[in-house]
């Protein structure tokens, strides 16, 4: 999808959020006046807040899409994840608000003064909470954008609100039971753990989260299919944006391949990945693999047998053996979980030193960046 067209989506999508809750806010808090109800108030108030959130979408969405600089080389796209943060505080303030004001109407009740009529327009916004909901979100989804996501699930829990507060206002229109305050306040923990939800997620974005394995491993098996490429390691791809991904990666190809083979498996690599799932390759390592000597593979079986037995190692890849220059290479992946990376580092260089001795070991520890 071009840039321009999503960034225009996307504040589309805005601007019916804010026409769409300030004409609902005005509604409720006027009802909430005639009847006296906190709990139609406080969700007029969170409608107000709602615009809010799509005034933030909207500016960080144009900001996100300024054009990269000398600054910020990778574009402005980590912007939107700030957005989403923002309206997620929104939401979360919206919640402690409300809360706040149920305690005081617990407190100090204050008889409601529902109707038909006002518990009527109150379904019917509803009804247009649950389209709005359900539209931002699919938006939110389809454009990957995060403030878009939290505005559509903020709109549909704005839903049940107000259906609880007809549910409320039915219950006191026939039983005379005035129980609005206190299902007020346990919305309004729903709506805090919302904004909670939607804060960690945000966070989450811009620390920068391991890729999803379904992405992952569709990307190494697109490499894979191309002719001479071995194996896939060492995956990694940093998000500066919803429009701006960058990736790189190691390939196992042969020794015999010159400088113009490399060169050219290189290209078409960057170019097919750049195609099908719109990440830039930004670099593509080589590991090199003994074709042609035949004790070379008899010590990486060995090497690999020793090495793989040992806990917190997950994968040993890169195996190199340098004849002439009586040196093995080859690098090791060790879970998170793992506390003393160096020392087992350490005890696997002097273990196949120990085997080989004729040869100098060289180890490099890789990060666990996909699965």
């Amino acid at each position: 999808m071009e840039i321009e067209s999503r960034q225009r989506q996307i504040i589309k999508t805005g601007i019916i959020g804010i026409i769409a809750n300030l004409i609902l806010s005005g509604t409720k808090v006027g009802l909430g006046f005639i009847s006296g109800s906190i709990a139609i108030t406080m969700d007029g108030i969170n409608n107000l807040t709602d615009s809010l959130s799509s005034v933030v979408t909207i500016i960080g969405t144009l900001i996100a899409n300024r054009k990269p600089d000398k600054k910020h080389p990778m574009g402005h796209g980590r912007i939107e994840y700030i957005a989403g943060m923002v309206v997620a505080v929104i939401v979360l303030y919206a919640g402690v608000a409300a809360s706040i004001e149920s305690v005081k109407k617990i407190i100090n009740p204050i008889k409601p003064s529902y109707t038909n009529m006002i518990l009527g327009i109150m379904l019917l916004a509803v009804v247009v909470k649950i389209f709005l909901g359900n539209y931002t979100q699919k938006k939110g989804i389809e454009l990957n954008s995060d403030s878009l996501k939290a505005s559509g699930v903020d709109a549909k829990m704005d839903a049940v609100i107000s259906t609880a507060t007809i549910i409320a206002g039915l219950i006191y229109m026939f039983r005379g039971v005035g129980i609005e305050s206190w299902l007020a306040l346990g919305i309004s923990f729903v709506v805090i753990k919302a904004g909670v939800d939607s804060i960690m997620e945000a966070s989450s974005n811009i620390v920068g989260e391991r890729p999803e394995r379904e992405l992952t491993d569709s990307i190494k098996r697109t490499i894979m299919e191309f002719e001479g490429v071995e194996g896939v390691y060492d995956l990694i791809i940093n998000n500066y944006g919803p429009e701006m991904v960058i990736g790189s990666a190691h390939i196992e190809i042969p020794d015999y391949w010159n400088a113009g083979m490399i060169d050219d498996i290189e290209r078409k690599i960057a170019d097919r990945i750049l195609n099908e799932y719109g990440i830039l390759m930004a670099a593509i390592g080589i590991y090199s693999i003994n074709t042609t000597d035949d004790m070379a593979q008899e010590i990486k079986h060995s090497i690999t047998k020793m090495v793989m037995s040992r806990e917190h190692i997950l994968q040993m890849h890169g195996f190199h053996l340098d004849s002439e220059n009586k040196v093995i290479n080859f690098d090791l992946i060790m879970d998170f979980d793992c506390v003393n990376k160096e020392e087992i580092l350490e005890e696997m260089k002097i273990r196949v030193m120990e085997k080989y001795r004729d040869y100098e070991v060289r180890i490099t520890l890789d990060l666990d960046t996909t699965d």
